[in-house]
């Protein structure tokens, strides 16, 4: 039975979750007791508790464990029968793009960053692109996402062009948000992208009002094709925050159309996620609230992409929210500003050698998905793409000084405009602090 089948209506349920890489637990109650310590899928840290139950995924787990997965090749174990395979050649080579384009555009910004082109504060995605992959491959564009402060690699996967992205680094008037966002508030509404949010938890409380405007055209409006469904995106470091727990309640209370994606890199900036969080385990909060939750490896992306499936189709479908916890590792300090001096060398190697972007190229070489060649024509292309997005980026205009108030008030005419129809921003002593408004 697929975790999307549990039915929460009788009376006082017992909620359930899954790991998606181990195997079911018996329901001989007998075998729940504690037998060691369990840990993460990379971490040396041992966890604090016992383990739940398991949902099974929609795939029955003994199809799933003879599947040929990523982190299988990664650990030496094929299955070469093509029947087991989890995707065909053009859904792999569509997942080895979108990868390499959010790991290379992640680079360049590095380089670009260094050479000044850049300023603020920019995190980077590296490591992680399993995650954004695994789940935006699997939308409709009408679908809506919301994001973090580490954004970029998101807005790319959900469409917005690199030029767009790429200008909005720099600051210029032909970034996706005219340059004033910058690198953690990337927003398209042609590609349903409602941010970038700064501050951790800003973005659930809105994703979570964006899953209601769907059920509500859906419902109530009687709108044909108001299936949407919304992903909100966040760390780990967010999951001690009261709005993520009151946002689980709300929509599983209303059953949205939401998935609430942890990207749990283990790391919130400098702290450890062990020795910040009682239970370390997030995915089990949320059968605390009634909704599936699920657990990952967020470095294999068939795994992120099973998972995806099933929690974006029972989204669509009506079923309500789920929670998925993909354990991933930024291979990157937090931000660009960050020497990265905190966190165990072991530990980032261990991360480094499941590097989820050359898992997938042996996993596409092992079962003849893809050629050398074909992979390098992927790589020559993205190479091209994000040099034409620093060329167009770099001799694109900054914003006009007349542009500084608009979006501040929704009647800039009372602030942003004189009585002479000229925005006062344009008097050269505006931004000296000595104009008269």
């Amino acid at each position: 039975m697929s975790f999307s089948a549990t039915n929460f209506a009788q009376p006082r349920p017992v909620p359930v979750g899954v790991r998606s890489n181990e195997k079911p637990l018996s329901s001989d109650a007998s075998r729940f007791r504690f037998r060691g310590p369990p840990s993460f899928l990379g971490s040396p840290h041992s966890l604090r508790f016992k383990p739940i139950p398991p949902f099974k995924l929609a795939i029955p787990h003994s199809q799933r464990s003879a599947a040929s997965s990523v982190t299988h090749i990664a650990n030496g174990k094929m299955v070469k029968s093509s029947a087991n395979l989890l995707i065909t050649k053009e859904e792999g080579l569509e997942l080895y793009e979108d990868m390499i384009l959010g790991r290379f555009f992640e680079d360049m910004c590095a380089q670009m960053y260094y050479r000044g082109k850049m300023f603020g504060f920019v995190h980077l995605y590296n490591g992680q692109e399993a995650v954004s992959t695994g789940f935006f491959k699997l939308l409709k564009k009408e679908d809506t996402v919301v994001s973090t402060y580490r954004d970029h690699v998101h807005a790319l996967s959900k469409g917005v062009p690199a030029r767009a992205v790429m200008s909005e680094l720099f600051g210029k008037a032909t970034g996706c948000c005219r340059g004033q966002g910058g690198s953690m508030h990337m927003f398209s509404k042609e590609h349903n992208v409602i941010g970038g949010f700064a501050f951790i938890g800003e973005g659930i409380p809105v994703a979570t009002g964006a899953a209601f405007s769907s059920k509500y055209r859906r419902e109530v409006l009687k709108e044909a094709g108001a299936d949407q469904v919304t992903l909100a995106f966040f760390g780990d470091g967010t999951c001690n925050n009261g709005q993520f727990y009151e946002c689980l309640n709300m929509a599983a209370l209303w059953k949205l159309p939401i998935i609430f994606v942890v990207e749990n890199n283990l790391w919130a900036i400098g702290m450890s996620h062990l020795r910040a969080t009682s239970d370390p385990e997030i995915w089990k909060k949320g059968p605390a609230f009634g909704m599936p939750g699920v657990h990952v490896d967020g470095m294999d992306v068939l795994k992120v992409r099973e998972v995806a499936k099933e929690a974006i189709e029972r989204a669509r479908r009506g079923d309500g929210p789920t929670l998925v916890e993909c354990e991933t590792y930024r291979f990157r300090g937090h931000s660009l500003a960050d020497p990265d001096e905190l966190r165990d060398p072991a530990e980032k190697a261990r991360y480094a050698a499941r590097d989820p972007i050359s898992a997938l190229k042996k996993y596409l070489f092992e079962n003849k998905l893809a050629s050398e060649q074909e992979l390098k024509s992927i790589e020559k292309k993205i190479d091209e793409v994000l040099d034409d997005a620093v060329e167009y980026s770099d001799e694109s205009p900054l914003p006009p000084r007349s542009q500084l108030l608009e979006n501040v008030f929704a009647d800039p005419k009372g602030f942003g405009i004189g009585p002479d129809g000229k925005y006062r921003c344009e008097d050269p002593k505006f931004t000296q602090g000595t104009a008269h408004v």
